[in-house]
This record gives C-alpha cells, sequence and structure tokens, in this order.
C-alpha cells in the first residue's frame, strides 16, 4: 500500500531506492544485441520474482545500471547477488562466447546509491574505475 510516497507493509512504512551499476569483467563491452535484450528480460523477471520495482533499466555495452525501489527486508548487498547471480549463470548458458572470452561474466565489484545521494556523474567514476584487461 503507497501512502504519501511511501510504501506499507505488515510492519513498516518506507522508501528505498537504490542505483544499482555493475559491468561486465574486464569492461569487456558484451552486452550487446541479443545478449542485451536476453539481459533486460532476465533483469525485469528476477525484480518480479523478489518483489522489487524496476523504475530504469539500462544497458549499455560495458554496463548495467538499475534504479529499484524494495522493501526493508532485501539488503541492497543481497539485492546486487541476486541481480548479478541469476543472469550470468543463464547468460553463460545460452550465449557460448561469453563463457569462452570471460572467466566470469560479472566483475566482482558493484556501486549501489540511495537516490538521495545519486548524480549521473557517480556511474562515470565508477565505471572509470573498473580494471580492464591490459
Amino acid at each position: 500500500m503507497e501512502h504519501h510516497g511511501y510504501t506499507r507493509n505488515a510492519s513498516a512504512v518506507f522508501s528505498l531506492k537504490y542505483h544499482l551499476v555493475f559491468c561486465p569483467k574486464y569492461r569487456k563491452p558484451v552486452l550487446l544485441g541479443p545478449v542485451a535484450e536476453r539481459l533486460q528480460a532476465l533483469l525485469t523477471t528476477k525484480a518480479a520474482e523478489l518483489h522489487v520495482t524496476l523504475h530504469t533499466l539500462e544497458v549499455m555495452p560495458d554496463y548495467v545500471h538499475i534504479f529499484v525501489e524494495s522493501d526493508p527486508g532485501m539488503a541492497p548487498a543481497k539485492l546486487a547477488a541476486q541481480f548479478k547471480g541469476y543472469t550470468s549463470r543463464i547468460l553463460r548458458q545460452e550465449f557460448r562466447h561469453l563463457r569462452s572470452q570471460l572467466p566470469s561474466l560479472w566483475s566482482r565489484s558493484y556501486g549501489i546509491w540511495t537516490d538521495g545521494t545519486w548524480d549521473a556523474s557517480i556511474i562515470q567514476g565508477f565505471i572509470t574505475h573498473q580494471p580492464r584487461r591490459r
């Protein structure tokens, strides 16, 4: 139930919105064409499974940015792990080249910010500092 921009469950009133950004390993630009389309579908499916609201979904060749709203029971770290683990497993099964090009699909790191601390330059700063394979 929503009330003045807040959501309510049995025991809490809340408004928890996060910007989550993560990159393929070595920032390889592999999120293109059918891979990007499938990734969008998988992220949408996972959001529904987790009962979180996906407000923004942006897939670029070398990063993913999602703006998601969840309840207090879903820790931000768990949210990131769920999205990354689920999509990695399925994309690597379905797209053979992702297994041969990368030891794992996603970099171990991710960035997560609350809406109030968000600024578009934050994504660029995070992405720029992700290691590339030399």
